[in-house]
C-alpha cells in the first residue's frame, strides 16, 4: 500500500509505474518521482540502465523529447540548457544542477536517499533539477539552483515553485561528526533544527535533510508556501523507494524528472 501524501502531492500511475507529482507544480512543469518499481529503480547491474531511462523519457511524450541527464558529483555546479541551442544530451557533465527553458528536453537526476528538488518558474517557464545529499546541501545546492534559474532565464525568487521528493528522513539518517562540522563552518547560525534531538550515539546525529533543503530555497528568496517537502523516506519505505543506506552498493535508484511547458 502506498503512503498517504499531503494534499499538495499525489500519486499517479505511468505505463512504467506509479509515480509521485506535486499539484502546485503541475500547471507550471511536467515533472514526476519515479518509484522502485520502475527499472531504474531494480537492483544495480541487473538491468539495462540506458532502457530504463527511456521510461522516464516516455513518461513525457514518447519520441519527441530528450533526457537532459548529469554525471552527479555531490557538489554545487550547474549546466545550462537554453532553448535554441544544440545540446548534446549523450554527453554527462559533471553536475548536479540543470537548468533550462527548453521544452524538448526532460531534466532528470537521480537518487537513492539524496534530496530530489524540482522547480518551475509560473513567469518565464523556466525549470530546474537539483540532486541534493549531505554534501551538496553543505554547498548550497538549492540556492545555487535557484540563483541560476534567475541569473540566466530571469526567474524571480517569488515566482519559482519548489518540491522535494522522497529522501532519507533525520531518523534514519545517522551522520558523524564530519557532517555536523562541515554545516556548522559553512552556515553562520548553527541551524540547531538539522539534528534530530535524539542523539543515538556518541559522536553521531541525525541528520534533517528536508529541513535543510527548504531552509535554503526560503533564505534563496522563495516564499514558503511555494516549498512542497513530500516528507517521504527512501529508507523506511522499502518496497516503493530505493535506499542507498538501507541496500548498499545493490540499491537501484529514483529518478526526478521536470520538462518547460515552454
Amino acid at each position: 500500500m502506498r503512503p498517504q501524501v499531503g494534499d499538495d502531492f499525489a500519486w499517479i500511475e505511468t505505463a512504467a509505474g506509479p509515480a509521485l507529482v506535486c499539484r502546485p507544480l503541475q500547471p507550471l512543469a511536467g515533472h514526476l518521482f519515479t518509484t522502485r518499481g520502475w527499472r531504474l529503480g531494480a537492483q544495480r547491474g541487473s538491468v539495462d540502465e540506458v532502457s530504463a531511462w527511456d521510461d522516464v523519457a516516455s513518461a513525457f511524450d514518447s519520441g519527441r523529447v530528450a533526457l537532459a541527464r548529469l554525471r552527479q558529483v555531490h557538489g554545487s555546479n550547474v549546466i545550462v540548457r537554453r532553448a535554441g541551442d544544440a545540446h548534446d544530451v549523450t554527453a554527462l557533465p559533471d553536475a548536479d544542477i540543470v537548468v533550462s527553458d527548453d521544452p524538448s528536453l526532460v531534466l532528470a537526476i537521480q537518487t537513492a536517499d539524496c534530496v530530489p528538488i524540482l522547480m518551475g518558474d509560473a513567469r518565464t517557464g523556466a525549470v530546474a533539477a537539483a540532486h541534493a545529499g549531505w554534501r551538496g546541501l553543505a554547498s548550497r545546492v538549492p540556492h545555487a539552483a535557484v540563483r541560476a534559474m534567475a541569473e540566466h532565464f530571469g526567474a524571480r525568487p517569488e515566482d519559482v515553485t519548489a518540491a522535494l521528493g522522497p529522501s532519507i528522513s533525520a531518523a534514519r539518517y545517522e551522520v558523524g561528526a564530519e557532517v555536523r562540522n562541515r554545516f556548522e563552518r559553512e552556515f553562520s547560525s548553527k541551524q540547531t533544527a538539522l539534528w534530530f534531538p535524539v542523539q543515538t550515539r556518541e559522536g553521531h546525529w541525525q541528520f534533517d535533510g528536508w529541513i535543510s533543503a527548504i531552509d535554503q530555497l526560503i533564505a534563496a528568496g522563495l516564499s514558503p508556501e511555494r516549498v512542497h517537502a513530500s516528507r517521504l523516506c527512501t529508507a523506511e519505505q522499502r518496497e516503493l523507494f530505493c535506499s542507498y543506506r538501507r541496500d548498499g552498493v545493490a540499491a537501484g535508484r529514483l529518478a526526478a524528472a521536470i520538462r518547460a511547458r515552454g
